[in-house]
Formats: C-alpha cells, structure tokens, sequence
C-alpha cells in the first residue's frame, strides 16, 4: 500500500450525539471500509435507537415503579388479551424465548399476578392465565402506557402514523430474500 492508497482520515467532531455519529458512521465506513450501503445501515441505526429509547422511556416511567420490567409487561399483556395460552404461543406472540417466558412465569407467579396450570390436552405443556390482581394490575398499567403511547405518537399525524406501521410491517414481513435469523 502506498501513501496513496490510504484511507483519508476522518475528522471527528469534538462532540457526537446520536445523528452527527451517524454522519461520522457513514463517511468511515464509506471511505475506510468500502461499504455501499449507508442509507441500510443509517435505516436500522435509527430504528433499533428510536425503538430503545420508547421501551426504556416506558419501563424507566410506568413498569419499574410498579415492580416490572418490560418483558414482563409484554407477558401479562398477552396474556391479558389472549389467555389462557400456552407459554409456547405466548413466547411466539411476545418475541421471546420460552426460557425468557418461562423464567419471567416463575416471578410473575411469584408477586401472585400470573398462574400456571397444566395443559389439559397436552400434559408437557403449561397455560398460562393472570389472577384477579393480575388483570387489575395489567388494565391499569395498560390505560397509563397507552397514554404514554399517545404522547408519544402524537409528533407524528394520523397519517403519518399510518403510514410508519405500514412502513414497519413492510419491513419485517418482507424479508424472505434473505436467511432471517430469529425467535419467530
């Protein structure tokens, strides 16, 4: 390699926040590494960022102060609106492993919000229900996250609302040109 051939440096700006790193990213790894696809990698940094951001500003604001976490919310929530279910369907439908739903079961019937019973048709299998206190807790919770969801979703119009779940759901049903890696 020849002094020509290396790579221009990069300045790097003396403070970063979230979008001048993503301009930092881009520039390194378009003259540096050689990548071609900047606006994929700018697409998927700033989506798994604004989805951190929601989830950390939900549970930090509404589930911790009650004693939960946000996998645990996801757990009641399903099984709030479609239990009983068994804990495979339930890790399916809240993107968790069955170990992540089985472990969070055990606390969650532990603080006396969540049964376990055997599956009357199939004995390996487990459903899984909320107690009295469980669906009280949940629809509570629910009504404050949702009103936590509205502010939030509010900087956007309707359509514009719209138009991002259609954009979402594009993109992660959309993917059978590849070898997608995944709990479902």
């Amino acid at each position: 390699m020849t002094d020509d051939d290396a790579p221009v440096p990069v300045e790097v700006p003396e403070r970063l926040d979230f979008w001048s790193f993503i301009e930092l990213a881009n520039r390194r790894l378009s003259t540096e590494y050689g990548s071609t696809h900047e606006l994929a990698t700018q697409v998927l940094l700033t989506l798994n960022r604004a989805s951190n951001v929601v989830t950390y500003d939900l549970e930090s604001s509404i589930h911790r102060p009650r004693g939960l976490s946000w996998s645990s919310f996801r757990l009641m929530f399903v099984t709030w609106l479609a239990g009983p279910i068994d804990a495979k369907s339930a890790a399916e439908l809240t993107g968790m492993s069955r170990a992540a739903v089985s472990n969070l079961t055990k606390s969650l019937v532990g603080a006396g919000l969540m049964e376990r019973t055997p599956d009357e048709r199939d004995g390996r299998s487990v459903q899984l229900s909320l107690t009295e206190r469980g669906r009280r807790e949940i629809g509570e919770i629910y009504r404050e996250q949702n009103e936590r969801e509205h502010a939030w979703a509010s900087v956007l119009t309707e359509p514009e609302q719209r138009i991002l779940v259609m954009l979402l759901d594009k993109l992660i049903t959309n993917r059978s040109q590849f070898d997608v890696r995944g709990r479902n």
